[in-house]
């Protein structure tokens, strides 16, 4: 197989990557046979995964967007993944051409992906850490530089925390971070819950068991408590389609079926 100038060198092109199927679901191209083999397995048992990631994602660009117009021009996105389809940069230098990105990821391979996308954009750079170890995040030269002067940043916890086991103390974590950023910042969070589709809850959470990062999925309470600290933007921990639709009619008739909850908190 002939290995495209966005490739690593050294990448296994033969193993699915999470990273890259999260790009295939969102109708994306920086993805392998092998990444579309394992998605097209999980959209099997799960045939609204596709629409669900799409949800996520639009959601994303509509906080950044938001925010932007607010006056938030640096941006922290936690669990980044590849920043290919519609990405924060992307997003938020619609609004503003002269918004800072600092991607992070725990993943060495999304990291090398991201890399060698980003390596001609001044403005975005990539952190290999992780959130579990939110100390040595905000340590990195990138992100402390991004949080040093005092100007808003806006973090994004996007299809992240739910990743984070009971465990990992999720909440401890997420509350450092918290607790570093100026006023005036912004928290983004979506996460998978259990409620709107309780039935299927069990079935999900199997599919991601089968794979190195099982699913936590948690109710609206437990999401609304990573907020702790925070002024909840209107209109609250909603369903993904249901926060700040761009209309009425793009909410559709089941925004239950999204199966994530997501919201944005200020710091006074």
């Amino acid at each position: 197989m002939r290995q495209p100038d966005w490739v690593p060198a050294g990448t296994d092109l033969e193993k699915p990557n999470a990273a890259r199927m999260y790009d295939f679901y969102l109708g994306g191209s920086h993805n392998f046979e092998a990444d579309r083999r394992m998605a097209r397995q999980a959209v099997e048992l799960w045939p609204e995964l596709p629409q669900i990631m799409r949800a996520n994602r639009a959601f994303l660009r509509r906080a950044v967007q938001y925010l932007a117009e607010t006056g938030v021009r640096r941006f922290l996105d936690i669990g980044s993944g590849i920043p290919t389809f519609a990405s924060v940069h992307e997003a938020a230098r619609a609004v503003r051409p002269d918004a800072r990105v600092v991607y992070v990821d725990n993943d060495p391979v999304a990291v090398a992906h991201s890399r060698l996308l980003l390596q001609d954009d001044p403005l975005s750079s990539v952190v290999e850490a992780d959130l579990r170890s939110p100390d040595d995040l905000l340590a990195r030269p990138e992100v402390a530089a991004l949080l040093g002067d005092g100007e808003p940043v806006a973090v994004l916890l996007v299809a992240v925390l739910h990743f984070v086991p009971d465990g990992d103390d999720p909440y401890k974590a997420v509350a450092t971070v918290r607790d570093a950023l100026p006023s005036g910042s912004a928290l983004v969070l979506s996460h998978a819950s259990l409620e709107g589709r309780p039935d299927q809850a069990d079935a999900h959470q199997d599919i991601y068991r089968r794979t190195p990062t099982p699913l936590t999925m948690r109710s609206r309470t437990d999401i609304e408590a990573f907020f702790d600290g925070l002024d909840l933007v209107d209109p609250g921990v909603v369903y993904l389609p249901e926060w700040r639709p761009e209309t009425p009619g793009s909410v559709g008739p089941h925004p239950e079926r999204m199966t994530g909850m997501a919201g944005v908190g200020r710091v006074p």
